[in-house]
């Protein structure tokens, strides 16, 4: 076991090619690959909108219109089957954030490593700084949404239910959400990572089968870490919009109720 500590040596963990402006300190790689795969979901997008619009004198619908008709349709009846009606930017936050994810877990495949100290588009999910800032962004937006659905007095009232008592737990709860959601994506991504330095240790001729099984795992680890970021940002914008819906579900069918009668 002695002979792979000097190979063990060479990995070196969580290095960034950093710059300090004004005092604070720039990831540069990260800075980097989150561009790069903001860019690819702009590319994509506009690509599938344009696909989307282009009119067709046979009204054939085309490839990308059927794919994306089933992923946005299977995502809304997922979410209203077991969450109710959300608000109608949810599902489009949650699709983005969703390939943006993807995108950003698979840069980790490309070969872009240089050398043990510059890698050009490392996976900028394998970072803490993206990790935190997302699921930070995600849980905002929830407590924002939360309090414009419910009023404040109706959204900080669930802190004490059941009980009162329960008031350290849930303020607990509500603060450690965004903490595992980093950190759940970055510690998958950032495991992966570490397995393919590993891996690339391995000569040549002995390394390209394990390079492609786990690279192809990696595939749908980071896949799946997308889609539970995704998931966990819709169930809590529906925690946090609980009871609303049914209040004006219950509204309406009482005006309603009375015309019945007559």
């Amino acid at each position: 076991m002695t002979g792979l500590l000097p190979l063990a040596a060479d990995i070196k963990i969580g290095e960034h090619t950093q710059r300090t402006i004004g005092g604070i300190t720039f990831n540069i790689d990260t800075i980097i690959s989150t561009l790069v795969a903001g860019a690819i979901v702009l590319i994509l997008g506009f690509w599938a909108r344009s696909a989307l619009t282009k009119k067709d004198p046979s009204h054939v619908p085309t490839k990308v219109q059927i794919l994306w008709e089933t992923v946005v349709g299977e995502v809304n009846t997922q979410v209203e089957d077991n969450l109710g009606k959300l608000n109608p930017f949810v599902v489009p936050l949650a699709v983005a954030l969703f390939f943006f994810i993807l995108i950003a877990n698979w840069l980790e495949l490309l070969p872009t490593e240089i050398n043990h100290h510059l890698h050009l588009l490392p996976a900028p999910t394998a970072d803490t700084n993206l990790t935190y800032a997302m699921a930070i962004m995600a849980m905002v937006g929830v407590w924002i949404y939360g309090i414009r659905e419910k009023g404040v007095k109706g959204y900080f009232k669930h802190f004490v239910e059941p009980f009162p008592v329960l008031l350290p737990l849930n303020i607990l709860e509500e603060l450690t959400k965004p903490i595992t959601l980093a950190l759940r994506l970055f510690g998958n991504i950032f495991a992966g990572g570490i397995m393919l330095a590993l891996i690339g240790l391995i000569p040549f001729y002995a390394s390209w089968l394990p390079n492609l099984v786990w690279k192809l795992f990696d595939m749908f680890i980071g896949g799946i870490q997308a889609f539970i970021f995704a998931l966990l940002t819709v169930l809590y914008f529906g925690m946090a919009g609980a009871g609303h819906g049914e209040h004006e579900e219950h509204e309406a069918d009482s005006h309603e109720t009375p015309e019945l009668a007559h």
